[in-house]
């Protein structure tokens, strides 16, 4: 689950994480009492205004403003509140439709006049699947695309990892502050930085904390002035205060209309409908699909209770997208009987109104019983035993 940037930051400084403060606002009548607010408890005379919408690369769309009265604040805070959005990172990138900004942050200007004294940094702390370990990426290279810094200046990319069983040592704190090429009070500020933004990321159970910037100010203050938080889905149940967080606007509604009903259902960009229970069996199903030519419209497991509703609701949902053309349905009844799923297929077909082809493989626990329920119904519905077979006759629909 992704949280906004104003989201992210409340998080952190729960864990005693230096930000750069902000007030969030949804009504451009609420930015002059903002202003004021904000110049009472920070003293800032410059604000800056940033769009909160799930995407990076705001102020290349036009996404973030610097006011340096309370004019401009009103003239940037009307312009970006209420439009459409277009970054990099949006759908369709900056030549589609973009995010509408139903929120702004109007925050503190925290760089100093003379814009040499700021350095600003880039501080990550994700998952590295392939050495099972936290990692905390950082580079003296920030506000900008790590990717690019990475491919470009690959030496100035740093890695520390950190071992699960004895966390985040002192001395690895600072290693980074040292390869930063910090001193004095910015170099103590930065060890304390990362040590209380390693607590956030796992006290949390986040898969992504990307702080980008992360400033040294004029004065050697270290503090976070923009954050992306991800929160990892399975651990939600654990925090449901970050749970309530959720802003369903910016996720696909397809995706949040499936999560209801209990269904794993991710949008694609293909032209064949999936369905399937298991996350497993649905990839190999999806790399069957591309093999023999065709392109998965989505990844949907029905889990392991698939009765007639979920089925029904799956093919609700699968069929909302225009770009289907064929659906596959290839379940392995283990926990689920296939004779179950059988059901909730002709209970669909005879709810819906399904014109694209269908192609069932249901295959395990009474098996011969859901082929006997399938074989009576009067769908025009093709069998299959195989997986290579089922894929064969998904692309012959197809093409």
């Amino acid at each position: 689950m992704n949280l906004h940037e104003y989201q992210g930051k409340e998080l952190l400084k729960k864990y005693g994480v230096t930000v750069q403060e902000g007030i969030v606002i949804e009504d451009t009548a609420e930015v002059e009492s903002a202003y004021k607010k904000l110049q009472e408890e920070t003293g800032t005379e410059f604000t800056v205004v940033k769009a909160q919408i799930h995407a990076g690369g705001r102020g290349k769309g036009g996404g973030v403003k610097l006011a340096k009265n309370i004019q401009e604040l009103k003239e940037h805070s009307g312009n970006i509140l209420g439009m459409m959005l277009k970054t990099p990172q949006t759908p369709g990138g900056m030549d589609g439709e973009g995010k509408l900004v139903r929120k702004i942050l109007i925050a503190e200007d925290v760089y100093a006049p003379d814009f040499d004294a700021n350095e600003e940094i880039y501080i990550s702390i994700l998952n590295d699947r392939a050495k099972k370990r936290n990692v905390i990426i950082y580079s003296t290279e920030g506000g900008m695309d790590i990717e690019t810094v990475a491919e470009e200046t690959p030496e100035k990319v740093f890695k520390e990892f950190v071992d699960p069983e004895l966390g985040l040592l002192p001395f690895q704190s600072r290693k980074v502050a040292f390869n930063l090429g910090l001193s004095g009070t910015a170099f103590k500020g930065m060890v304390k930085f990362i040590s209380k933004l390693y607590t956030a990321f796992t006290s949390t159970d986040a898969s992504l904390f990307e702080i980008n910037p992360c400033l040294k100010t004029g004065d050697d203050r270290i503090l976070a002035v923009d954050c992306k938080v991800t929160i990892d889905d399975n651990a939600l149940f654990r925090h449901k205060d970050i749970a309530e967080l959720r802003d369903v606007h910016e996720e696909d509604p397809t995706e949040v209309e499936a999560k209801r009903y209990g269904l794993s259902y991710v949008k694609l960009d293909g032209n064949v409908g999936c369905m399937v229970n298991g996350a497993g069996l649905a990839m190999a199903t999806m790399d069957m699909i591309k093999l023999y030519g065709g392109e998965p419209a989505n990844f949907l497991d029905v889990g392991g209770t698939a009765d007639a509703e979920r089925v029904e609701q799956a093919f609700r949902i699968i069929l909302q997208d225009p770009n289907v053309k064929a659906i596959l349905i290839n379940i392995f009844g283990g926990i689920v009987r296939c004779d179950r799923v059988a059901k909730g297929v002709v209970q669909a077909a005879s709810n819906i109104n399904i014109e694209v082809p269908l192609i069932v493989r249901l295959q395990g626990t009474n098996a011969d019983i859901a082929k006997k329920i399938i074989d009576e119904s009067g769908l025009k519905v093709e069998s299959a035993i195989l997986l290579k077979d089922a894929a064969d006759a998904v692309s012959k629909a197809i093409h």
